[in-house]
């Protein structure tokens, strides 16, 4: 069992029903819908796909809607774009015009009177550099730095301007009530800078009574300034190190990544890494060993996930590249698991309770040797937890409610599994052992440990541990 979670991104390459049932036999736990692309009709075809096809697998997948935020695009360009050489110089307007090689507009109008001479603007995550030269009314001219191909729709970044935008876009409304409305298990929103942007999305949920859980995406200088109230309000954190290095020094990108990953392992929250982790494979059946590495290290860095954008999206061979990242995930925990190095987890939002029965269950399975350990939960929170221990064997999270379950299907480790629970701990523990047996998980005479709470459907009342040999209906 891979316990690594892979988010795999949807789009023109593998949002068929058929796509969509080679990438879970491939090994997706995550599907992410980006709404940077694609209409709601569009991506309310891929719901239904992935929702048919799981059913038809008998597969738990948790579905993670990607807000756009306030990412800057190019707008329509002639023919789909032009090329740029340095030295050449591109006017930017605030009016709205199908552009071409002497000027473009942005989705943004405004930003042509919050940029000054002498900053940057960066296409396409910086693989055209131009810089502004001249000002005159509601119009940016700028010179080419760094050459290439400036294409209709793609982002634009300004690291030396300061511009005044909320988090949530009046498009990010639409498609968040849409999430919401449809029943996703995650939304990602983008270019988070303090915990103030997460509320806003907070906000919204009561009206829809859901459960969806909140994705904090750090891909702004402002938000590793802030990153520990991120984290404490997130419900998960995804590291985007796309924006990140084109908004910050590229060199202190792994670094970054390195600081948020352990402080999420700290305080028991997933964590995602994300952004070109086997990008040569848009375009190749294989990946380069440096980006065979970077999946490897992330990993080694107590990653809970890792997520491929394009290469499934709209890659040649997406679902080659999520079994390469499979393969390789593999065997890094192979090598893992003769570490005797183990997390150190603080977790201070956790009941004191449920942090130390997690901590007993790990204890546990690691001094018997069991073969796995069941978690009945209500609202995941004690399974999530437990994966930040990185235990050698699995973890079964235990659910009555689907949603509870396709949410624990991003936890490292945690094997979620949706059934009902007896309220009577001997039938409890018959109907584990049968269910297991059943799925291959266990056999007779294993010995397994058993989280549960005495206080049936109320979440955070998880307080017992239970020592239990796995037995056959005829043995009892």
């Amino acid at each position: 069992m891979l316990r690594t979670k892979i988010i795999a991104t949807l789009g023109p390459a593998s949002n068929s029903a058929e796509a969509i049932g080679g990438l879970i036999d491939a090994g997706a736990d995550v599907f992410r819908l980006n709404f940077s692309h694609g209409t709601l009709e569009q991506h309310g075809q891929t719901l239904r796909n992935i929702r048919e096809t799981c059913r038809d697998r008998d597969a738990t997948i948790a579905i993670m809607a990607d807000l756009c935020g306030p990412k800057i695009r190019v707008e329509p360009l002639e023919d789909g774009g032009f090329e740029i050489a340095v030295g050449e110089t591109l006017d930017i307007l605030a009016e709205t015009v199908v552009g071409g090689p002497k000027g473009i507009s942005t989705s943004r109008p405004e930003l042509v009177r919050e940029v000054a001479e002498g900053h940057q603007v960066l296409i396409d995550d910086g693989n055209v550099r131009l810089r502004v030269v001249s000002i005159s009314g509601d119009r940016l001219t700028c010179k080419c730095e760094v050459g290439g191909r400036i294409s209709d729709r793609k982002g634009v970044n300004l690291p030396d301007s300061d511009l005044a935008m909320s988090a949530l876009t009046d498009k990010d409304r639409v498609d968040l009530a849409w999430a919401l409305e449809n029943r996703v298990d995650y939304v990602a929103v983008s270019f988070v800078r303090s915990a103030a942007d997460l509320q806003a999305v907070r906000e919204m949920m009561p009206l829809a009574g859901t459960e969806c859980r909140v994705v904090a995406k750090v891909e702004t200088p402002q938000a590793t300034e802030h990153i520990d109230e991120i984290i404490e309000s997130a419900d998960a954190v995804l590291v985007a190190r796309g924006d990140l290095g084109v908004e910050m020094d590229l060199a202190s990108v792994p670094l970054i990544q390195k600081n948020i990953t352990r402080r999420c392992q700290n305080a028991g929250k997933p964590v995602i890494i994300a952004t070109q982790m086997l990008q040569s494979m848009v375009d190749s059946p294989v990946p380069t060993r440096a980006e065979v590495s970077d999946v490897a290290n992330a990993i080694f860095d107590s990653a809970d996930c890792v997520m491929l954008s394009a290469e499934t999206a709209i890659g040649r061979f997406p679902e080659q590249a999520l079994r390469m990242i499979a393969r390789v995930g593999e065997q890094t925990e192979r090598f893992l698991a003769s570490s005797l190095q183990r997390p150190e987890i603080r977790s201070p939002a956790m009941r004191r309770v449920t942090t130390a029965v997690a901590i007993g269950a790990s204890l546990l399975a690691r001094e018997l040797s069991a073969k796995l350990v069941a978690v009945w939960t209500e609202s995941g929170n004690t399974a999530r937890l437990l994966s930040k221990h990185r235990l050698d064997q699995p973890v079964v999270g235990l659910s009555p409610d689907e949603s509870v379950c396709r949410r624990m299907a991003m936890y490292y480790g945690v094997l979620p599994v949706q059934m009902k629970r007896d309220p009577a701990v001997p039938a409890m523990l018959q109907d584990v052992d049968a269910m297991l047996i059943s799925r291959g998980m266990a056999e007779p005479g294993d010995l397994i440990v058993v989280v549960a709470g005495t206080h049936l459907d109320e979440p955070g009342s998880t307080n017992a541990l239970l020592i239990h040999l796995v037995l056959d209906a005829g043995a009892r």
